[in-house]
């Protein structure tokens, strides 16, 4: 996983990377150094791990014209899996800024072309989930 080295103090960057790391060595174990965001890291790190049936079957759903997720890049669904766990579970965090921070957050990892694939996916998603918002 080939990561940019700047300062970024976005907890989503933490998350993609845990989640990774577990699903690459499933027998690490997930640690949350002290951290400003380290509650909701771990919030969002065990709920999209707990809870990835439910989302996968959100996103085949809702989108099965637009994405295949046996066919998707692993570090692209996991991006798309947390973001989704985001805007299915926490609901004090507004949509928009869900979707831009797991956008912002991919620059780290995926290709440009994916990035906006990933965006245009997100909006997708957070406009069925989170109608009228």
């Amino acid at each position: 996983m080939g990561q940019k080295k700047f300062k970024n103090p976005s907890p989503r960057i933490k998350i993609i990377q845990k989640i990774y790391n577990l699903l690459m060595n499933s027998k690490s174990q997930i640690e949350y150094p002290k951290n400003q965001y380290k509650k909701f890291i771990k919030d969002v790190v065990t709920g999209t791990l707990e809870r990835s049936e439910l989302i996968e079957e959100t996103i085949n759903q809702h989108l099965k014209k637009d994405i295949d997720l046996k066919k998707t890049d692993k570090l692209l669904k996991i991006i798309l899996f947390a973001a989704v766990f985001e805007l299915l579970f926490k609901h004090n965090n507004p949509k928009n800024v869900i979707i831009s921070e797991y956008v912002l957050a991919s620059e780290y990892f995926l290709e440009r072309v994916q990035i906006g694939y990933l965006n245009a996916i997100l909006d997708k998603m957070a406009n069925v989930i989170r109608k009228g918002e």
